[in-house]
This record gives structure tokens, sequence and C-alpha cells, in this order.
């Protein structure tokens, strides 16, 4: 529901509907609609670090592990469950102007998913896959931007070769990285 209707539009009212739950045993487990939001948006970014992150540190190369990433990135994007695409994307674009708990934390979660995107770069430089010197700070903003592109390519334009571009997209970043 927060990937196709934003965490605004996710109420008590409309979770207990889908749920077949009432509204006030729906209120009372969470006491507010901002503690809904919260939890919610919690949940997407463990169900995220679980399936996308965790999984491509178990490559043993820094170059292996952002493959993976992206892989997993694009695969947990397209799952079936997120009928709206990424949640994530939906509520940084409702929050980038929202001051408050909800932004801090998606702030806080997005610079540490910049950081993990860095960290798998430095490996890859560090074992001689990239070259040195390469701005892995400007390596992660291009490699999240490309998720960014695909979403919009494969949710708003529904192109077809989304993902194929994004592939290749990435094969271009990386390729630069060892130049």
């Amino acid at each position: 529901m927060a990937s196709v209707h934003g965490l605004e539009g996710l109420s008590i009212g409309r979770l207990a509907g889908r749920a077949g739950l009432s509204k006030s045993g729906l209120f009372g487990h969470f006491g507010s609609k901002e503690a809904l939001q919260r939890a919610v948006l919690e949940f997407v970014v463990e169900d995220f670090k679980l399936e996308v992150v965790a999984a491509a540190l178990r490559e043993a190369t820094g170059e292996a592990r952002l493959r993976r990433l992206f892989e997993n990135w694009m695969a947990w994007t397209e799952n079936d469950q997120r009928h709206g695409g990424c949640p994530l994307m939906v509520a940084s674009i409702e929050l980038d102007d929202q001051p408050g708990e909800l932004r801090a934390y998606l702030v806080s979660q997005q610079e540490s998913w910049f950081d993990c995107i860095r960290r798998m770069a430095q490996k890859a430089v560090a074992e001689g896959r990239f070259r040195d010197r390469l701005d892995t700070r400007q390596f992660a903003f291009e490699f999240h931007s490309i998720g960014l592109g695909f979403n919009f390519s494969r949710r708003l334009l529904d192109d077809p070769q989304a993902l194929s571009r994004a592939r290749n997209a990435l094969d271009h970043l990386i390729e630069a990285a060892k130049r």
C-alpha cells in the first residue's frame, strides 16, 4: 500500500480494511498514523537490508558485491508484493520537503545505503579491481542514479527494456571505475 499510495495515503482505516481487522484494534496497536508510517518504513528498510544488502555481502570481491547488490535491488523493486515499485523511492519523493521524524529516519537510512555502495567500491579499489583514487562517493551517486532511472523507466514509461538498459549502465559505470 505504501508503494502505491505513499506513506500519507497509508491510513489505519485503509490498512484495517485490507487486513480484515477493526480500525480500533489496529489503532490500539500503533496508537497513531505516524507510528504506523514509521513501522512500515522500518519494516521496508529491514526487508531491503535482508533481501538486497545481506545477500550481496556474501560475494567475495567488491565488484561481485556491487553486481549482486544491483541485481538484488532490481529484483526487490520488481517483487510482486510491491505493486507501486520501490517504497523507499516513493517515500523519498514524498518526504523530501517534509521536516520531521520520518524524513530524518529515511535520510539516515539512505545515507547508510550510499555508504554501503561506497564501501563495496572501496573494497574493489583495495583489491586492485577498480582504479586507485576512484571517487567512491561519485560512484555511489551514479550507482544509485541508475536504480532511480530504472524505476522511472520501468514504472512510469513502462519500458520493457528498462532492466537491460540499467544493467548496461551498470556495466559502463564499472568499466569506467577500472580505467
